[in-house]
C-alpha cells in the first residue's frame, strides 16, 4: 500500500489499508509486476488508453481523501442505474431541464447535460495505488489553491476586453474547444485530465527519441522529446507547450513550459514562468498511473496537482473530424445573427 504523504491522507490511508485486504492484494500484484520494455529498452507505455472516471477533479468539503468500498459501490451502481434508465426510457421532449449542479451523473451543467445515451464519462471510480480516491486532486482539501492577486487581475482584464461584445458576436469570443483548436477540458493537457463527457481516449507511440500522445478529442497530438532539453525561445508558445521527458527508473518524467496562455487551465492562463511536471508509471499490464504538478507562482498560491489511472482501452481510437471554422461554429454564429434579426423585426 502506498501511504499518502498528504497530512489528511496519512491516518486515513493507514486505517483504510488495514481494513481492506483487496488493497493489500493490489499492492502485492503491482510490486510483482514486471514493466514491459520496448525494443530499444525504455519502459513500454504504448497502446490505447482511457482516463475516463467517475471521480471528480475536486473533493467535496469534508469528504475523506480515500473512499470506502461501500461508497465506491454506491457511486458506480448509481451511475450505471442512470445510464440504464436513459437507455430504457424514451426521452420526453417536454421534460424540464436536468438538475445539474449536485447531480453526479449530469456533470457538465444543468442546461447542457447530454442524455446519458450519448455520454461516456466512465463507469469506475479512480483507484490509485490501490486506493479508491474521492478526487483527482491530492492537496489536503482536494481543491485548487487560491489564485494570486496577479492572476485575479488578469482574469479581470480578460473580462474587460470582451465587454461590449455578446458571447456569439464573433469567433474569437467562443472557447478554443468549440472552435476545434484544442480539446475540451484540458483533455490533451498538460495536465491530461478527463473531460467527463466522452472521448477520454489516447494513443501513445514511442521512439528512442520521442513520445507521441494523441488525444481522441479534437485529435490533439503532443510530442514529448527525450534527452537533454533544448528549450524553445520564450516567445514561442505552442498550445500544449514545450515538453521534454526523461526516465527515472520505470517512470517517465515530463516537464512542460512555454504553454500558450490561450490554452488556459479552467480559465486561468499559464504565466511565462509556469510549468507542469508529469509522471507516467506502469502499475500493471492494464494500467499506468498519471501524476501531475502545476507550478506557477504567478498564478497560484502554491504548487498543486493530482493522480489518476489510465486504463488500457481494448478498442479503437477513432478520428475526431473537428477543425477550426467547420460548419458547427458557423451554425452557432449564424443562429445568433438569425435571433438578432428576428428581435429587430419584432420591434
Amino acid at each position: 500500500m502506498k501511504v499518502s504523504t498528504l497530512c489528511l491522507g496519512v491516518a486515513l490511508t493507514i486505517g483504510w489499508a488495514g481494513l481492506q485486504p483487496g488493497a493489500a492484494n493490489a499492492q502485492t500484484s503491482a510490486s510483482d509486476f514486471e514493466v514491459p520494455k520496448t525494443s530499444f529498452g525504455h519502459p513500454d507505455l504504448q497502446g490505447n488508453w482511457s482516463n475516463a472516471t467517475l471521480t471528480p477533479l475536486m473533493r467535496r468539503s469534508g469528504q475523506a481523501e480515500v473512499l470506502s468500498w461501500e461508497e465506491v459501490e454506491q457511486i458506480e451502481s448509481g451511475a450505471a442505474d442512470a445510464v440504464a434508465e436513459a437507455i430504457n426510457e424514451p426521452s420526453d421532449p417536454n421534460r424540464p431541464l436536468p438538475p445539474g449542479g449536485n447531480n453526479p451523473v449530469c456533470i457538465d451543467s444543468g442546461t447542457t447535460c447530454y442524455n446519458e445515451v450519448y455520454r461516456d464519462p466512465g463507469d469506475r471510480v479512480a483507484v490509485v495505488w490501490g486506493e479508491p480516491r474521492s478526487s483527482i486532486l491530492t492537496r489536503p482539501d482536494g481543491r485548487i489553491p487560491r489564485l494570486t492577486p496577479e492572476a485575479m487581475g488578469i482574469l479581470a482584464e480578460v473580462r474587460s476586453a470582451t465587454t461590449g461584445f455578446g458571447a456569439y458576436d464573433h469567433p474569437e469570443v467562443r472557447p478554443l474547444a468549440e472552435r476545434c483548436i484544442v480539446s475540451f477540458g484540458s483533455n490533451a493537457g498538460p495536465p491530461m485530465l478527463p473531460n467527463y463527457w466522452y472521448n477520454n481516449n489516447y494513443t501513445i507511440v514511442q521512439s528512442p527519441d520521442a513520445i507521441m500522445i494523441m488525444t481522441e478529442m479534437v485529435h490533439d497530438v503532443r510530442i514529448i522529446r527525450l534527452g537533454e532539453p533544448e528549450p524553445l525561445p520564450d516567445d514561442v508558445e505552442p498550445y500544449f507547450g514545450d515538453s521534454w521527458g526523461h526516465w527515472e527508473g520505470n517512470t517517465l518524467v515530463v516537464e512542460t513550459t512555454n504553454i500558450n496562455p490561450q490554452n488556459a487551465f479552467r480559465g486561468v492562463p499559464f504565466s511565462p514562468e509556469g510549468k507542469v511536471i508529469e509522471r507516467f508509471t506502469r502499475e500493471s499490464e492494464d494500467t499506468f498511473i498519471y501524476e501531475f504538478t502545476i507550478d506557477d507562482p504567478q498564478r497560484y498560491a502554491e504548487p498543486w496537482g493530482g493522480e489518476l489511472p489510465f486504463n488500457r482501452l481494448d478498442d479503437l481510437v477513432y478520428e475526431y473530424s473537428c477543425h477550426e471554422g467547420n460548419y458547427a461554429l458557423e451554425g452557432v454564429l449564424r443562429g445568433a445573427r438569425y435571433e438578432e434579426a428576428s428581435e429587430s423585426t419584432s420591434r
